[in-house]
């Protein structure tokens, strides 16, 4: 099975065009499409249907056996026709004698259908019986413990002592599937979520069952390894503590995170997900479902592409040079110092490195400052690496779309004439945001050539090893704003965790140079910033942040902005 046969990008649009039908679900009467399963049924009417093979994006396997509810079809008469009453209706239903299961039952015309009958509450509790047979009473040391559904629905469904008293089979523990998968064979429920995975959605089919009866497990082709670069899918997809993270793996109980709602920001993609932090430090991200990007899926670096937020060495502290030394300072007094040398220099003689990773309205922030200084050298650093066949796309700076629509971006056309003028004297002053010049096709020693350098960073670089002035700013989870993704889709992010030090947001960080030089500062709040911003560009009338919510809107974005068929293998 392809990718696009489990469709992981759009909505299933053959629910909205399918007949519809009469089901008896629970003694109600209720419309359904043709084509839904019960588990889909179910879920669609407010309820739930407990189940753990079964997944929205994978092929139907039926092996756990928890859906079981109880079904019946439409009475009929001696022409073999359902006896219908005056409203069209059948007028009784004859109830099977044994259970079905949900996720491979779609629904017909008249079908009757009790999710809590007695029948299906008994058929819960056996099945749930069998699945903690065998497994590990090891709860206080796992590290699904808090997301683990065997906890939740032994709970809910099933009994409060078990009826086993022979010794439980042992499996192997501590296995290492890949470079970032660890498998505890005695925790699986065989729900097979991880197989159908690699294989339907991934193309990879590295994993398997292996041995027979009770002592089957998962495990990885004998010359291969679950390395591919969606592996970590598998551990979100994992209902149990069967398959962990080595990233996260013992670092931090769920329960204590805090979860914040936000974006990944290592590709033009905008893929949704869930940061979690804890006392100013991210322990993890996780996908978040969102059908128009990214679906249910995450990529692994880009899931565990957080870490430099956390490194010691970041820069926390505003620093100007003082003779072959830098020196600590405080935020009022480097923005007078930055604007009153800038004031010496013609808008000629300044180029400006930006970053297409900053947010729409930190880019927005810069052109204008940029603009009142009369710049005329902008550009940001193209950053392109390998697509792969999902979600994966060459463009690795997450609001190419934003920077192009404020006209900052020049895609890096205008590094070779910024890097001529720095090396003819011709540009005197380089202002380095969030980027190292030496992207820019410059040498350590070029930098010397300048008169003022001005780098702001999350890390030390080459550049700011020579700047003049070093101002200290907030990575993606530690700030507010929005960003476009390739598709022309706004998005918002979310603050996970306060800046370390007095590291601040770019925009802030802008808006104070800004303000020290013409002594005015009409903008307070990023809220203030967006409603300029969308003042301003066509696209983003009539929105606000909040109002973009947590999935996004569709932008009416200029095809010159997106550039899909250069960033983009997604067929359209």
């Amino acid at each position: 099975m392809s990718v696009t046969d489990v469709n992981p990008f759009n909505h299933d649009i053959t629910a909205e065009k399918a007949p519809l039908l009469n089901v008896n679900f629970n003694g109600e009467w209720i419309k359904v499409p043709k084509g839904t399963n019960v588990v889909e049924l179910t879920r669609n009417q407010g309820s739930f249907l407990p189940h753990y093979c079964y997944h929205s994006k994978l092929s139907v396997s039926g092996n756990c056996r928890m859906c079981l509810f109880e079904m019946g079809m439409p009475k009929a008469g001696p022409d073999r026709k359902p006896i219908l009453g005056d409203d069209g209706l059948p007028e009784a239903i004859n109830w099977l004698p044994r259970p079905m299961i949900g996720c491979a039952t779609q629904v017909s015309e008249g079908m009757g259908i009790r999710t809590d009958s007695p029948m299906a509450q008994e058929c819960r509790k056996g099945v749930m019986e069998f699945l903690l047979i065998n497994h590990p009473l090891d709860c206080p040391i796992c590290d699904q413990a808090g997301e683990c559904k065997l906890q939740e629905f032994s709970s809910d469904y099933g009994t409060s002592e078990s009826r086993f008293v022979e010794e439980k089979v042992k499996k192997p523990k501590n296995v290492d599937l890949g470079e970032r998968i660890v498998l505890d064979d005695e925790r699986c429920i065989l729900c097979t979520r991880c197989i159908r995975f690699a294989k339907e959605v991934m193309d990879d089919d590295v994993l398997g069952i292996v041995n027979r009866g009770s002592y089957n497990s998962i495990s990885a082709h004998e010359d291969k390894r679950f390395d591919n670069p969606y592996s970590l899918n598998t551990v979100d997809l994992c209902p149990v503590g069967a398959l962990t993270s080595k990233d996260f793996r013992f670092k931090m109980r769920v329960w204590f995170l805090k979860e914040t709602k936000s974006l990944c920001t290592s590709c033009a993609r905008g893929c949704n997900l869930t940061i979690g932090s804890r006392q100013e430090q991210v322990y993890r991200m996780t996908p978040r479902t969102n059908e128009e990007v990214n679906s249910h899926w995450i990529c692994d670096f880009g899931r565990l592409n957080f870490h430099f937020l956390n490194d010691e060495k970041r820069l926390v502290q505003p620093e100007a040079r003082v003779g072959d030394s830098m020196f600590p300072t405080s935020w009022r007094e480097i923005n007078h110092q930055i604007a009153d040398r800038l004031q010496t220099f013609e808008g000629s003689q300044i180029a400006i490195l930006a970053s297409a990773g900053m947010t729409n309205e930190e880019l927005f922030v810069m052109k204008k400052w940029a603009d009142e200084m009369g710049v005329k050298h902008i550009d940001i650093v193209p950053r392109k690496g390998e697509a792969d066949n999902f979600l994966g796309v060459a463009d690795k700076n997450a609001n190419s779309t934003g920077a192009r629509m404020m006209g900052i971006s020049q895609d890096g056309k205008q590094h070779g004439k910024m890097a001529a003028g720095i090396k003819e004297g011709k540009i005197k002053v380089l202002i380095c945001w969030r980027e190292d010049a030496i992207a820019m096709g410059l040498r350590a020693d070029d930098l010397d050539l300048l008169e003022l350098l001005v780098a702001s960073s999350l890390l030390p670089n080459e550049t700011t090893a020579k700047a003049d002035f070093v101002l200290p700013v907030a990575g993606f989870a530690e700030k507010r704003g929005s960003m476009i993704n390739l598709e022309g889709r706004i998005q918002r992010l979310n603050r996970a965790t306060n800046s370390p030090g007095q590291a601040r947001d770019d925009w802030e960080a802008i808006q104070g140079i800004r303000q020290a030089a013409t002594g005015g500062n009409g903008i307070h709040m990023i809220e203030d910033v967006f409603k300029q911003m969308s003042a301003e560009y066509q696209p983003l009338t009539g929105l606000s942040l909040s109002k973009i919510g947590d999935l996004g809107v569709q932008l009416d974005v200029p095809k010159s902005f997106l550039n899909k068929d250069k960033y983009s293998i997604v067929p359209e």
